[in-house]
């Protein structure tokens, strides 16, 4: 009688994820060489602060990108939140509490918008949130009259307090951030939720094809981005101790960038969230690093630029290569 082997399965290492890994550990070791501050606990910690309120905002923008979608009008929906939080709790007098409540509903309502207009009428996101973008921003001039929000109840900062971890000041903010994108990595890992949002991202035809909402689930993506825009809103109040009406004018190319660095494809159906959180903390190393070289903020930004290319262009000649 013929007995046939099977071969065992093999592992490959998936070098496209760890590239992500890879520059960021590339990046601190050339900052260690440069500036004999950029490895203390205190410098990391503020890496860390720094990148919280793009970090929050980057797990929405993933969710968006993983259906071959994109958002450009996180950074101005997540301005308007933090005014209508600072603005109901110092002028109207709400607690806390209700006041950022109503920042969140604010941003979650404009995620609502972004879904109906993409699900319904079929606008390309590109254009639906250019569009709610300037509108986002419109409204946040007008009733604040451009004018900083100061003197805010202390419990709208109290994600900005620390604590001590060895010679670390650790925010509360950047704990909530880690927290946040544990959970976004558990619910596309191991829902059903998530597998969908994959699928979407691959192929809505034949997603729909199968029984999968797939409307439904576009929907639900821009509306829980438009609840973590709330959430990066209230970290930013935190961080800054004010509502600033010019606040958001970067964070939507900011983490845009991080999802491409973090391997998410803007083509969607391909990434994980937890990436995203290696491309904010790259732009974050490489922001914080070159300023401790005294570098000019100018190319801060030219660098920022040319990293996004180079992911973008790896990401294209991943997918040919898979051809």
């Amino acid at each position: 009688m013929a007995t046939t082997t099977t071969k065992p399965a093999t592992h490959h290492i998936p070098w496209g994820a760890l590239g992500p890994w890879l520059a960021l550990l590339g990046a601190c070791i050339f900052f260690a060489t440069q500036s004999d501050r950029f490895l203390t606990g205190g410098n990391l910690s503020l890496i860390l602060q720094q990148v919280m309120v793009v970090g929050v905002i980057a797990i929405g923008q993933t969710l968006i990108i993983l259906t071959a979608g994109i958002d450009l009008s996180c950074g101005m929906v997540m301005a308007l939140g933090s005014i209508i939080m600072t603005k109901f709790a110092t002028e109207l007098g709400m607690p806390v509490p209700i006041a950022v409540l109503c920042g969140i509903g604010v941003t979650t309502l404009f995620g609502l918008l972004n879904g109906l207009l993409v699900t319904r009428i079929k606008l390309p996101p590109f254009i639906v949130t250019l569009g709610t973008l300037n509108i986002a921003f419109a409204i946040t001039q007008l009733y604040s009259s451009s004018q900083t929000i100061t003197d805010l109840p202390a419990g709208l900062t109290g994600l900005g307090t620390t604590f001590t971890i060895g010679s670390a000041e650790v925010a509360w903010g950047s704990v909530l951030m880690v927290a946040l994108y544990a959970l976004a990595w558990f619910v596309l890992r191991e829902t059903g939720a998530g597998r969908h949002i994959y699928a979407v991202g691959n192929n809505a035809e034949a997603t729909r094809l199968v029984g999968i909402p797939t409307q439904r689930v576009l929907l639900g993506v821009y509306v829980a981005a438009g609840v973590l825009y709330g959430i990066a809103s209230l970290l930013s109040v935190a961080r800054t101790g004010v509502g600033d009406p010019n606040a958001g004018q970067t964070e939507n190319l900011d983490a845009i960038t991080a999802v491409v660095l973090g391997g998410t494809s803007l083509f969607g159906g391909r990434g994980i969230v937890l990436g995203s959180l290696i491309g904010v903390l790259i732009v974050g190393v490489f922001r914080n690093g070159l300023t401790l070289m005294g570098v000019s903020s100018i190319y801060q930004v030219l660098v920022t630029g040319v990293l996004v290319i180079l992911a973008v262009a790896a990401d294209q000649l991943s997918r040919k290569g898979a051809r």
